[in-house]
């Protein structure tokens, strides 16, 4: 195994160097952004993805390799190699969560960065360059909103707002269902969870099959802020593992999350989040 120093000044300096590789991932990519970019399909025609995608790609890799040659590679626009398996400290890397919104020029996409160490995200950053925000987390210290503590919502809010796909509140416990409020779909579930850890909504549930890049910096972000990002069993992700992809998943304040989790027993049967 190639092993990373475990130490707090570490994955500081880890969120400065995937910081400022985000940043420059996002500027590179909003230069496509509403210019009709060349796009392909993958997955058997399910996902696009387009010429930003690759173009903020080369770039992360660049950079974050070079200062950490030592690390492992997972990204979503790179062939997966199982050396990274063999690495207790990865980069987990999507350098466009949300391209279907980029694609279609709205402005709720992100650049995810987040290091993983022995299974956990320890540092995390998402970049939304169309939107000026950019959230930070190490695993010490509050998550941040652009340079400004963020926490998540009280718990105590009469009707929460969760978002949920429109096929999904049908198969929700029906006691539940009446005291949630729908917020309609956002485009990058990187950055809806990000708006659970802000507060602007309460809650999330996430459909089979997201992706350790959908995930990885958002759950540091979240966790820092006050909540949790669990599966329906109650318990925490494990990133960097053969099979990167997940199960039905819940976000929300901790407070709020085991009621959530309870309420979406019913979903395991929905694919895709």
């Amino acid at each position: 195994m190639n092993a990373a120093p475990h130490a707090p000044q570490q994955w500081s300096s880890d969120l400065e160097l995937i910081t400022d590789a985000a940043r420059a991932a996002g500027e590179k990519a909003l230069t496509y952004f509403g210019k009709d970019p060349s796009v392909q399909w993958k997955n058997e025609g399910r996902s696009p993805v387009s010429e930003a995608d690759f173009a903020a790609n080369d770039i992360l890799k660049e950079k974050l390799l070079a200062a950490r040659p030592n690390y492992g590679w997972l990204s979503e626009e790179t062939d997966d190699d199982e050396a990274r398996l063999g690495c207790d400290t990865v980069f987990v890397v999507d350098p466009i969560d949300g391209t279907r919104a980029f694609i279609a020029g709205k402005d709720v996409w992100c650049v995810s960065v987040a290091v993983v160490h022995l299974g956990r995200p320890v540092a995390g950053v998402l970049y939304a360059p169309a939107l000026d925000e950019l959230f930070q987390a190490t695993e010490t210290g509050p998550a941040l909103k652009n340079d400004a503590p963020i926490t998540v919502g009280p718990a105590a809010d009469p009707v929460l707002r969760i978002a949920l796909a429109e096929d999904t509140v049908r198969l929700l416990e029906q006691g539940y269902r009446v005291g949630i409020t729908r917020v309609a779909h956002v485009p990058s579930l990187a950055y809806r969870i990000a708006m659970v850890a802000d507060g602007r909504i309460d809650g999330t549930v996430v459909k089979k099959n997201s992706h350790d890049w959908d995930l990885a910096a958002a759950d540091l972000i979240l966790e820092r802020a006050g909540g949790a990002l669990f599966d329906l069993a109650g318990q925490p992700l494990s990133y960097n593992r053969p099979n990167v992809s997940h199960t039905v998943l819940c976000a929300a304040a901790m407070p709020a999350l085991p009621a959530l989790i309870a309420a979406s027993q019913g979903l395991e049967a929905l694919e895709r989040h």
